[in-house]
C-alpha cells in the first residue's frame, strides 16, 4: 500500500530508514549537536583545492593577458640642457620634477652595475623577476604597520618605477606589478632591465638616474665614477635623503661597507682590492634654483623663443632632454655681470635704480650678452625685454637718417638757437644747459645733440619720415608716440633690446637682422632639430649708413660720449636723457658689437618712474654720465683681444669748384719777397685738455681760459643760487681730453629764480599714461 517501512528499537521506538545522501550534507545528518555544524575534512580539502585552482587560473589568465606597456612619461623624461655659444659651457637646465638625464647603457660603468646589484638584489641574474620571500615579508609588514612596502627585486622596482611611475599602492596594483616583473624577466634582457633601472631610480639631492646623481654627489659624469663612489651611491638607494652623508655619515658608511662586502661575496670585487678602498668624500651640496641670478632671465627668454619659433611645447622642453645652444658668449656675459657687480660704478645709487644692458652682433642679430636683472627668482621681469624707458636723444639718429635720405648732407646748416617755439609742441624747446648755438651744420647738431636744430629738421622731413626710419631700423611699430612732432626728442618709451636692434642696423651698414637667442637645438643623439638665425634684409643704403655712423662717431670724439674713447678703437653712439632725468641711455657700437645701456628709477609704487637720484658725484644722471660709464667698462672687457675694426669710409660730398679767377695785369713782381717766411710752419696740437678751476670763476675768466687752451666756449645761462655770472658747470668736465677747437659748454648762473606770483598756481606736470608694473612712466623727453 504505499506506507513507509518502519523498524522497532529496543525500547519500542521506531525510526525512519536513512534516505538518499544529500549533495551538500550540511548541517551534517546523524552527527551530534556540535559536530553536525563542523565541515568534514573532505569538504575542506575540496574547497582548498578549488580555491587553489581558481587562484592558479586567475594568475595564469592574468599573466597570459599581461602586456608590457609603454614606459611612464616621467620615467623617461630628461632634463634639457642649455649651453653658451661654445656648445660646451652649461648655462642652465630646464628641469621638471624628474631632473633626469638618460645615458646609453654602454656609458654606465660596470662598477656601478655591480655595486647596485650587490646593494639591491644579489640574486638579480638568477631570480624570475620576483622574490616570494620578499613579497611575503612585505605583505606581513603591511599588515602589521599599515604601510605599503613593495617587493625587493630590482625587476619589481623597475616595473614599478619605469612603467607605473611608482604611484601604485593598492594590493591589486601590486599584484599586477609582480606579474609585469615576471613578464619582464622572461622577455627582456637582464642587462637592459638593470640599465633602465639605474637610469630611472631616485638617488637623492633632487636627482633621478645615475648621470645627475654622479654630478650631484661627486661633480663628475657617471662614466667617470670610481668603484668607491659607485658603492656609496648604490648603498643609499633605499633611503637617499636620510642616508646622504650630509645627514648621516655613519649610516652612509655602513651601507658603503655592505655594498662592498656584497660585491666580494658575488665575486665582482677582489678581496685584496676591497681592503684598499677608502670612503669617498662627496661634494658640498647647495640647493639651487636653475633660474637664480642674472642667467635666469636668459633661460626664460630662451624658453619663450623656442616655444614661439619651433613646434616644441613647454612640456617637451622639460622632458625631451634637448641640447640647446644659445648665442650668448660666455666671456661677454661674464663681463657684463662683472660690470654690474662693480660697486664703484654704482656707489651711492638708489636701490630703486634699474640698469638694463644688452649686446648684439650686428652682422647676425645674435644676442651676445644680456643683463635683465640681478636675480630672476626674486623678480620675474626682464629689464631688457620687458621694461621700457623714454629714449631721449637716442632717437635723433632716426631723424638724421630721414634727412640724409631726403637729400640733405652733414654740411647743411640748421638753426640751433635756444628756446624756440614749434608747431605741434606746446612749450618752447630748449637745448642742453640752455646752449644757444646759432646756425650750425647737421654734423655739429648731431655731435652736440642740439634739440632745436633737430626739431626744426624733423618738421622739415616730417615726423612720419622719422617714424618710418625708426621702424625700418628695428623699433616696433606699436611703440607709443612715434608719430608726434616731438618724436625726434625720444618721447617714445622703448626697450633696451629695441634700441640695440635699431643701432645694429646702423652698424651693419643698413642691413637689418632680427635679434635671437637660440642658435641650435639637438636631441641627445646629436640629431639637429632646429637651427636659429636671422636673414639680413636691406633697410637703408650703405652710403646713408656711412654718413650716419660718421656723425655718431663725432658724438664720441667731441660730444657727450667722449668717455667711450677709452676703448681706443672706432666707436659710434648716442646719449639720451628724458626730461626730469627719469631715464638715461647710451647706445653705442663698434663694427662688431652693439650695446645698449638704459637706466631708470622706479617710484615707491613700483609703477611710475622717479627722477634718477644722483650718485657717484654726478649732479644729475644723464646719458653721458653713469650709463656711458657702464657701457665703457663693459665694452672694454668684452672687446679685449678682439681686432680693431674700422667703420666703412663715407663718400665725401661733392664740393662745387669756385670759378677760376681771370688774370689781372700787375706790376712786375720784385725778385725779393715782400715778407720773410717763417722757418717752420706751425702746427696745432691734435688734442687739448679742458682747464681746471673753471667752476666758481666768472664768465669772462672761464672764456679766456678755454680760448687759451685752444677750445671754443659756448655759454648757456641757468637759474641757480650761486652768484650771478659765476660758472656752475662745464661740459665736458674739467680735465677731459678733447680735440682742439672743440666746443665746451659753460653753464653760467643767471641768479636765483624769481619768486612765484602767489595769485597764479604753478602748472602741474601732466600725468604719465598707465604702464605695466616696473615699467618707467612716460615723461617729456629732454636733450643730453
Amino acid at each position: 500500500m504505499g506506507s513507509t517501512t518502519k523498524r522497532s528499537t529496543a525500547k519500542g521506538r521506531t525510526t525512519a530508514r536513512p534516505g538518499k545522501r544529500k549533495f551538500v550534507n550540511y548541517p551534517r545528518a546523524g552527527k551530534g549537536p556540535v559536530r553536525r555544524w563542523l565541515p568534514s575534512w573532505r569538504f575542506l580539502l575540496g574547497g582548498f583545492l578549488f580555491a587553489v585552482a581558481v587562484v592558479v587560473g586567475v594568475v595564469v589568465t592574468a599573466y597570459a593577458t599581461t602586456t608590457i606597456p609603454e614606459p611612464a612619461s616621467i620615467a623617461i623624461s630628461q632634463t634639457t640642457t642649455v649651453y653658451y655659444s661654445d656648445g660646451k659651457t652649461v648655462m642652465g637646465r630646464f628641469v621638471d620634477e624628474a631632473n633626469r638625464e638618460l645615458i646609453p647603457a654602454e656609458e654606465i660603468p660596470q662598477v656601478v652595475r655591480d655595486a647596485i646589484v650587490a646593494a639591491e638584489d644579489r640574486s638579480f641574474y638568477e631570480n624570475a623577476g620576483i622574490s616570494v620571500p620578499g613579497m611575503a615579508r612585505a605583505f606581513w609588514t603591511n599588515l602589521r604597520h599599515g604601510t605599503r612596502q613593495g617587493g625587493s627585486t630590482i625587476t619589481q622596482q623597475y616595473a614599478e618605477r619605469y612603467y607605473t611611475s611608482g604611484t601604485t599602492s593598492d594590493y591589486v596594483g601590486k599584484f599586477k606589478e609582480a606579474l609585469l616583473a615576471v613578464k619582464l624577466a622572461q622577455e627582456e634582457d637582464k642587462d637592459e632591465i638593470l640599465a633602465n633601472y639605474i637610469n630611472t631610480i631616485y638617488f637623492g639631492r633632487g636627482t633621478n638616474g645615475i648621470q645627475t646623481a654622479a654630478r650631484a654627489y661627486f661633480g663628475v659624469d657617471a662614466k667617470d665614477l670610481t668603484l668607491s663612489q659607485a658603492a656609496l651611491i648604490a648603498g643609499i638607494i633605499p633611503s637617499p635623503t636620510k642616508w646622504d652623508p650630509r645627514f648621516d655619515p655613519d649610516k652612509a658608511k655602513e651601507r658603503w661597507n655592505y655594498v662592498l662586502d656584497g660585491m666580494v661575496l658575488l665575486g665582482t670585487l677582489d678581496p685584496t682590492e676591497r681592503t684598499t678602498l677608502e670612503f669617498p668624500e662627496t661634494k658640498e651640496f647647495k640647493q639651487s634654483n636653475t633660474l637664480s641670478g642674472p642667467k635666469g632671465y636668459i633661460l626664460d627668454e630662451v624658453r619663450k623663443e623656442i616655444v614661439k619659433k619651433t613646434p616644441f611645447t613647454t612640456e617637451e622642453l622639460d622632458t625631451a632632454g634637448f641640447k640647446v645652444v644659445t648665442t650668448i658668449d660666455v666671456d661677454d656675459q661674464k663681463a657684463v655681470q662683472a660690470t654690474m657687480k662693480d660697486k664703484a660704478l654704482f656707489e651711492g645709487s638708489s636701490k630703486n635704480m634699474q640698469t638694463a644692458v644688452v649686446s648684439i652682433d650686428p652682422s647676425t642679430g645674435a644676442i651676445r650678452a644680456m643683463y635683465g636683472g640681478k636675480d630672476y627668482v626674486k623678480v620675474q621681469r626682464n629689464r631688457v625685454t620687458q621694461d621700457k624707458a623714454q629714449a631721449g636723444s637716442t632717437f635723433k639718429p632716426f631723424t638724421l637718417v630721414a634727412a640724409l635720405e631726403a637729400g640733405k648732407t652733414l654740411d647743411d646748416r640748421l638753426n640751433g638757437s635756444n628756446l624756440r617755439k614749434f608747431d605741434g609742441i606746446k612749450d618752447p624747446v630748449r637745448n642742453f644747459a640752455n646752449g644757444n648755438w646759432g646756425w650750425v651744420s647737421l654734423l655739429k647738431a648731431t655731435e652736440q645733440s642740439i634739440n632745436t636744430a633737430f626739431v626744426d629738421l624733423n618738421l622739415e622731413v616730417t615726423p612720419a619720415a622719422t617714424r618710418d626710419v625708426a621702424v625700418r631700423a628695428g623699433i616696433p611699430e606699436d611703440t607709443d608716440s612715434l608719430d608726434v612732432a616731438a618724436n625726434v626728442l625720444g618721447v617714445s618709451s622703448v626697450r633696451a633690446l629695441d634700441m640695440a636692434a635699431a643701432y645694429s642696423t646702423f652698424a651693419n651698414e643698413g642691413m637689418r637682422t632680427e635679434p635671437y637667442l637660440v642658435q641650435s637645438i639637438a636631441e641627445l643623439n646629436g640629431n639637429a632639430v632646429y637651427e636659429g638665425g636671422s636673414v639680413p634684409k636691406r633697410a637703408f643704403e650703405a652710403e646713408i649708413m656711412a654718413d650716419t655712423t660718421y656723425a655718431l662717431t663725432q658724438v664720441v670724439e667731441k660730444g657727450s660720449g667722449q668717455t667711450a674713447k677709452a676703448l681706443n678703437r672706432p666707436v659710434a653712439g648716442k646719449t639720451g636723457t628724458s626730461n626730469s632725468n627719469k631715464s638715461a641711455w647710451f647706445v653705442g657700437y663698434t663694427p662688431q658689437l652693439v650695446t645698449a645701456v638704459s637706466m631708470y628709477q622706479i617710484g615707491k609704487d613700483g609703477i611710475k618712474a622717479d627722477p634718477i637720484s644722483p650718485f657717484r658725484g654726478y649732479e644729475e644722471i644723464t646719458g653721458g654720465s653713469a650709463p656711458l660709464d657702464v657701457w665703457t667698462s663693459y665694452m672694454t672687457a668684452a672687446l679685449e683681444g678682439e681686432p680693431v675694426l674700422e667703420f666703412p669710409e663715407r663718400t665725401k660730398p661733392v664740393v662745387k669748384t669756385p670759378p677760376t679767377p681771370t688774370e689781372t695785369k700787375s706790376e712786375k713782381p720784385t725778385e725779393e719777397p715782400t715778407e720773410k717766411p717763417t722757418e717752420e710752419p706751425t702746427q696745432e696740437p691734435d688734442s687739448a685738455t679742458v682747464p681746471g678751476g673753471l667752476i666758481g670763476t666768472d664768465e669772462k675768466s672761464a672764456r679766456d681760459a678755454l680760448r687759451a687752451a685752444g677750445l671754443e666756449p659756448v655759454v648757456s645761462y641757468q637759474e641757480s643760487d650761486k652768484p650771478k655770472g659765476s660758472v656752475i658747470a662745464v661740459q665736458p668736465g674739467e680735465g677731459t681730453q678733447v680735440p682742439t677747437k672743440s666746443s665746451i659748454v659753460l653753464v653760467v648762473s643767471s641768479g636765483p629764480p624769481p619768486a612765484p606770483d602767489p595769485t597764479t598756481p604753478p602748472p602741474s606736470e601732466p600725468e604719465p599714461p598707465a604702464t605695466p608694473p616696473a615699467t618707467p612712466a612716460q615723461e617729456t623727453a629732454r636733450e643730453d
